[in-house]
């Protein structure tokens, strides 16, 4: 079973950065898709950056330029780059995984199957 555990979360200004990290465990650190998602009170949650296997990273429109996503191998642990911070990106932010996905698969947004408990991050003006 796949555990996804978030963590860095927090408040900063805007224009500061934040780094996210998501620590997962019963999952293959050669063959993966994950990614991070956000939701905002009151407003759908929304796919924020993708990674997978054998593709480069997804972005939203949104946070393109601005958020890099990456993986350290050694530890199966997924980082969120945030940098250029806007009021806009305050949510709660997930951590999530497709526990089916095998090489030379489709890693997507919706494909996703075990999620994490979320960190928050909150920019203020």
């Amino acid at each position: 079973q796949v555990q996804l555990v978030e963590s860095g979360g927090g408040s900063v200004q805007a224009g500061g950065s934040l780094r996210l990290s998501c620590a997962a465990s019963g999952y293959s650190d050669s063959t993966y898709c994950m990614g991070w998602f956000r939701q905002a009170p009151g407003k759908e949650r929304e796919g924020v950056a993708l990674i997978d296997s054998h593709g480069p990273p997804d972005y939203a429109d949104s946070v393109k330029g601005r958020f890099t996503i990456s993986k350290d191998n050694a530890k199966t642990t997924v980082y969120l780059q945030m940098n250029s911070l806007k009021p806009e990106d305050t949510a709660m932010y997930y951590c999530a995984a497709d526990s089916f996905f095998r090489s030379g698969g489709f890693c997507g947004y919706y494909g996703m199957d075990s999620w994490g408990k979320g960190t928050q991050v909150t920019i203020s003006s």
